[in-house]
């Protein structure tokens, strides 16, 4: 299995790998091996080969739509046209579907076999069902938890129950944004997607939104598919990442790289899974100030303005005091986890890198039960940039692990295994069957230009001078919760509370 020629192209040359001769049961990486992949690799990456004895690999969407056995579920609608602004979830439609019902639509079958897609034209809209915990869509099947193997990936305990499922049309799409928690672990089932990667270091020059407003997810304000240069011209600063993922290829997002997904293909499915990192407990502190500041600022609006600032995916707004209880509890679980790290420095333990991790918290909500204090943490993390650095001179980077380099970039070594990325599809499928959230330092503090208003363009009764748009709430708040402000109000808040 896996022994004829690996394809991909870089660039405009093809460059051809022909992998040793892999056994059903033999993986190129050990779980060890692959989870010091994961935990220490700071960009992008595809891993081959890994998953070609998975039981998910199974699960296209005529599959799905059996096991799922005419249950509906919720899909996102959105315009095939691309305009300038990014096509945030605030703006789309939904419709509660069956799986048997977007085949039909997709397959451009007669409309009363379509449910309610019928109300959109295919030729002019995409559908996707995105961010389907696995354990709430088939919890009356538990079994099928097993078919997600992430244990491969040296996550033991690991599978579906910890996962999430995506099913797409040609075109659906994800808005530019970074995950504040853990990096991701991203199944390729059926179809290609194209994935738009940025790294922490370009966040500056992606105009960081928090508004639509949803915990643990940072907006771009640019549609990086069709940038609006004008505006944001800024972008053109940007370093982009960009790599096409085929069927039985896991890519690795790094944490806080910026990402923007869409399916090129008719049909999509992909499943993920959001890896927790110690540096997660910091994050739950910033995340916590942000949501206590958006809550307060955009609460106090009138709500006859006309701005949907809530993403679909939060309940409701919460009020003051449950936010300052959130980061209260975020904060004793940050020093919770410094004191257990201590203690684990003073006695060391084997056993640390093999303990099972709960489900990630990406989009958990606290009425799931999922406080920052109940999530168990890795206690395994490569904290040391030095020992960063030395792991990552030491990574295998070949036909079994592709690195995923900046677009303008050109592969130097054959034997490196590394990808120039562009807009065309950089891997290719094995013939015969399947391929098996840059580590964020402390920058400068970088404002957006419309965050920006000199003195000198004041006018003696401070207000903003006729050439100068008045500042609104939403502008308030993106210099307020930009993330290096937040950064910086969670050290200071620490600080103010480890005395």
């Amino acid at each position: 299995m896996y022994h004829k020629s690996f394809i991909y192209s870089c660039g405009c040359d093809w460059l051809y790998f022909f992998s040793p001769f892999i056994g059903e049961d033999v993986k190129p990486f050990t779980p060890e091996k692959a989870r010091e992949i994961v935990m220490s690799l700071q960009q992008p990456a595809v891993f081959c080969n890994m998953v070609g004895d998975w039981p998910a690999l199974h699960w296209d969407v005529k599959h799905l739509s059996t096991m799922l056995d005419g249950k509906t579920i919720q899909f996102r609608i959105g315009l095939k046209t691309m305009d300038l602004v990014p096509q945030f979830e605030t703006s789309c439609s939904y419709v509660k579907a069956t799986l048997e019902e977007f085949l039909a639509w997709s397959s451009g079958q007669p409309s009363c076999l379509s449910g309610p897609f019928s109300c959109f034209k295919h030729s002019k809209y995409w559908a996707y069902a995105d961010y389907k915990y696995i354990a709430r869509i088939f919890e009356d099947k538990e079994e099928v938890f097993q078919d997600v193997r992430w244990s491969d990936f040296g996550f033991p305990g690991r599978g579906g129950q910890e996962s999430t499922l995506w099913i797409g049309s040609e075109g659906a799409n994800t808005p530019c944004h970074l995950d504040s928690y853990g990096c991701n672990l991203v199944l390729q089932i059926q179809g290609r997607k194209r994935w738009h990667l940025f790294p922490p270091g370009d966040t500056s020059f992606l105009y960081p939104t928090r508004i639509p407003y949803e915990e643990s997810s940072i907006f771009s304000k640019v549609n990086v598919a069709n940038p609006d240069l004008k505006h944001f011209p800024e972008f053109r600063n940007t370093t982009a990442h960009v790599v096409t993922l085929s069927p039985g290829q896991v890519l690795l997002v790094p944490r806080h790289w910026w990402h923007y997904v869409e399916s090129v293909d008719p049909i999509t499915v992909s499943i993920n899974s959001w890896i927790e990192l110690d540096a997660d407990h910091e994050a739950r502190v910033e995340e916590a100030i942000t949501r206590t500041l958006v809550c307060a600022l955009k609460s106090a609006e009138s709500s006859n303005d006309g701005d949907p600032w809530l993403n679909p995916t939060e309940v409701e707004a919460t009020s003051h005091e449950i936010n300052l209880q959130y980061l209260n509890q975020a904060v004793s679980a940050y020093f919770k986890s410094q004191k257990a790290n201590m203690s684990e420095q003073a006695h060391p333990s084997s056993s640390g890198a093999e303990q099972e991790t709960r489900a990630s918290c990406k989009r958990r909500k606290r009425q799931d039960s999922c406080e920052p204090e109940d999530c168990q943490l890795l206690n395994h993390e490569f904290s040391s940039s030095t020992l960063k650095a030395e792991k990552l001179q030491k990574v295998p980077f070949g036909p079994h692990l592709i690195q995923v380099l900046p677009q303008s970039q050109e592969t130097s070594s054959v034997g490196g295994g590394a990808v120039a990325s562009d807009d065309r599809d950089l891997l290719h499928e094995n013939e015969g069957g399947h391929f098996g959230k840059l580590h964020c330092t402390r920058k400068q503090l970088v404002m957006s230009n419309d965050c920006r208003m000199p003195a000198n363009q004041m006018d003696s009764d401070s207000s903003p001078n006729a050439s100068q748009a008045a500042l609104s709430t939403n502008d308030l708040l993106d210099c307020l919760v930009n993330p290096h402000v937040i950064r910086l109000v969670a050290q200071l808040l620490l600080e103010r509370a480890r005395v």
